[in-house]
């Protein structure tokens, strides 16, 4: 593995065409994404306002029913700051909405993570760990060590 330059947060034209999937859910429409993508609804850190980010699936555990996002951006992004802050949130999966609290995974578990994934979404695997600043050859232990450098968050349900 190699460790190129990891990406800014976007701005401009490339934040709102990300953004973009937001209006899918809004309009009752995210089951067309399916359930690799989710809608997160958390509180910002510093307003206190409603804020809202689609984010693509990395695991599913369907015994827990829980799900794992990657802070592709790493720790400069807004979401992964503002659960930080207020890990309780709510996700939209599909048509269904979860009432989540976020647990944030250490590097071993990132790295058995990221080796699963690769091992399960090779190509795929490859293309995300570019976009997050690591260059794998698509072994298992390239992606282990990618994930170790990753950034995930478990959003597992509240139970009531």
């Amino acid at each position: 593995m190699r460790n190129t330059q990891r990406p800014s947060p976007p701005t401009g034209v490339k934040r709102r065409f990300l953004r973009a999937p937001i209006t899918l859910y809004r309009w009752h429409l995210g089951g067309l994404l399916g359930h690799r993508f989710l809608l997160l609804e958390h509180v910002g850190r510093r307003s206190g306002k409603t804020r809202q980010v689609v984010l693509e699936v990395v695991d599913h555990d369907d015994a827990s029913d829980s799900w794992v996002v990657a802070a592709g951006y790493g720790t400069a992004s807004d979401w992964y700051r503002n659960l930080a802050a207020h890990p309780r949130a709510r996700v939209q999966v599909g048509r269904r909405g979860y009432e989540v609290e976020a647990d944030f995974l250490g590097a071993e578990e990132g790295g058995d993570l990221m080796a699963y994934y690769g091992s399960v979404h090779p190509r795929i695997g490859v293309r995300l760990c570019k976009t997050m600043g690591f260059e794998v050859d698509g072994s298992l232990d390239d992606f282990r060590e990618a994930g170790r450098h990753i950034h995930f968050v478990r959003l597992r349900p509240v139970r009531a």
